[in-house]
């Protein structure tokens, strides 16, 4: 290498501290360079005998690299010195970029499970609320039933006491004995057979005899009682079945009649009253024609 290259190849500091040195140095070599002559003839004077301080020596830098030439870019310590704190730095924000990845990670994993928890309370409220109506429905619907059998046992308990003719039939004795004639034992008959089996019935009596007072009440109350005893001896009819008053002549008024009229003949006037209520799920009892016996008095 030549000398050029080499002074090109120093850095721009050396240059500096050479052109320096080199300022310096001249000054000195000129004073050592005056004739002696000139130094003996002329004393020097008090201002030239004052001193001046040395300038201090030159130190070179220390050279770096093979030809001394420094390049802190080329070097990998002088790079790693400056990229360490970098580093560090990168290396703290991956790991607060780490954290902070975890930690959303944990509220996204939090925030699902409270969802699926939040999710699964109210599907459980919303199968709840289901079976509690139709459990509220199924109640409505009881106490309708309920409220529909409460009127119907309130009309049942309100009609019992309600009956309604049927029909009814004269069962007439000759000159007051009480014996009945074959035509009087036919018309009872034919009512024992229209309400035998049945339910809801009832035989009201009403026995009527041409005599005054308490003769003709007695007379009446046998009649009665004759009829009474043949149904229940040749046909079952029940004793609480069948209910008689002993008129004797008493005045009484007919259907569609507005006067009373003293009974003249001995008969017993009977009527079956049926009550609807009571006889459900039976058939009614079947009336017989309404008649009058051939026996006269």
């Amino acid at each position: 290498m030549t000398n050029h290259a080499i002074v090109r190849s120093l850095f721009p500091s050396q240059l500096a501290v050479l052109a320096l040195a080199s300022a310096i140095g001249v000054p000195a070599w000129a004073q050592q360079a005056q004739p002696a002559g000139n130094a003996q003839s002329t004393p020097p004077s008090a201002a030239q005998q004052q001193t001046y301080p040395q300038a201090a020596p030159y130190v070179p830098p220390a050279k770096e690299g093979f030809w001394g030439r420094v390049n802190p870019l080329a070097r990998k310590v002088w790079v790693r010195k400056q990229t360490d704190p970098i580093n560090s730095r990168l290396t703290e924000l991956d790991q607060v970029n780490a954290k902070n990845a975890a930690d959303i990670k944990d509220v996204d994993q939090r925030a699902q499970a409270g969802i699926f928890k939040a999710q699964s309370a109210a599907d459980a409220a919303n199968q709840t609320a289901t079976a509690a109506g139709a459990q509220a429905q199924n109640a409505s619907s009881i106490a309708l039933n309920a409220s529909g059998h409460v009127d119907q046992l309130n009309s049942t308990v309100g009609g019992l006491d309600k009956y309604h003719q049927v029909t009814d039939i004269d069962i007439t004795f000759r000159r007051g004995t009480p014996v009945l004639s074959d035509d009087s034992k036919k018309l009872l008959d034919d009512l024992a057979a229209g309400v035998t089996g049945q339910n809801g019935y009832i035989l009201e009596m009403e026995a009527h005899s041409p005599h005054a007072g308490s003769v003709g009440i007695q007379n009446s109350q046998r009649l009665a009682e004759s009829v009474q005893r043949y149904l229940l001896t040749e046909h079952q009819i029940p004793v609480y079945r069948m209910h008689y008053v002993a008129l004797g002549n008493a005045e009484v008024a007919s259907a569609g009649e507005e006067d009373a009229k003293t009974k003249r003949i001995s008969d017993v006037h009977i009527r079956l009253m049926e009550n609807s209520l009571a006889a459900q799920g039976a058939a009614s009892p079947q009336g017989v024609a309404s008649s009058t016996g051939a026996d006269r008095p």
